[in-house]
């Protein structure tokens, strides 16, 4: 492949990688916005929970939100597309740019061979996922600060140990991509069954569940938490010497987390 046809295809890719996460992130805020403006009207009203009435492109539109499912199975809109391209580009991006290119790996940082560096790279996206996982399952994920002090420490963990492993780009960038790991995996491993159960239930006038909807519910919450610092690191790419060049590199990347995570509760609440 040469350089140019390289380019192109990094650059197509990109494209599309950062388009699709646009509509998917979008459309998550959207919903957990929904959802805070309908958690503030049924506590201010004792009926039924009123509507949320908005103006857009020179129209007024209502949305109403329903504890049973008043059409059939096939008439219900599911947004999952939008995550699994985002996840799909983004591992294509990251072949391209770091396993098939000299990007992974510095020799003055760690003097390991390629398909070494690469096996680190996907193990570390898998571990993230496993240890995010049964953290928020077990015991500690009902304790939302003590859910995020482990997660921070975890990330620092990360930070530390790919910073001494990979190119400084790279460690920032396999950090990203442990969050956008969990992102679509929250998607299409928690959130969309649970949403299934919830249908199948309902289609059938069963009860279902609650504790499906306050998981999917906080899956996406999570999600919403992560976009920003994803953001913030690929943003970081470009400005080498206040990120990923810094000796202390590792430590801004956390902070950048924390920065992010500030931001992300600031939009859920405007």
């Amino acid at each position: 492949m040469t350089s140019s046809v390289r380019e192109w295809l990094n650059l197509l890719v990109r494209w599309f990688h950062v388009f699709a996460a646009i509509l998917w992130v979008g459309q998550t805020y959207y919903f957990t916005w929904l959802d805070g403006q309908f958690g503030k009207l049924e506590k201010n009203a004792k009926a039924a929970p009123a509507a949320v009435w908005m103006v857009h492109s020179g129209g007024f539109y209502t949305v109403e939100k329903q504890k049973s499912l008043r059409v059939g199975p096939k008439q219900v809109h599911w947004f999952r597309w939008e995550a699994a391209m985002t996840g799909l580009s983004g591992m294509v991006l990251m072949f391209l740019v770091y396993y098939f290119s000299g990007g992974l790996i510095d020799p003055d940082i760690a003097d390991i061979s390629q398909g070494r560096g690469i096996a680190i790279g996907i193990g570390v996206l898998i571990l993230g996922w496993v240890i995010y996982d049964a953290a928020l399952r077990s015991s500690l994920g009902r304790s939302e600060v003590g859910f995020a002090i482990f997660s921070l420490i975890m990330i620092a963990a990360f930070a530390y140990g790919l910073v001494h492993v990979f190119s400084g780009r790279a460690a920032y960038i396999h950090v990203g991509a442990v969050f956008g790991t969990i992102m679509v995996l929250n998607v299409w491993e928690r959130i969309l069954p649970a949403q299934r159960k919830m249908i199948a239930a309902a289609a059938t006038g069963a009860r279902f569940d609650p504790a499906l909807g306050a998981q999917a519910k906080l899956r996406s919450k999570h999600n919403t938490f992560m976009a920003v610092p994803v953001v913030f690191i690929m943003l970081s790419n470009h400005f080498p010497v206040a990120t990923y060049g810094s000796k202390y590199s590792w430590e801004i990347l956390v902070a950048l987390v924390l920065i992010g995570w500030g931001a992300a509760k600031v939009i859920r609440q405007a």
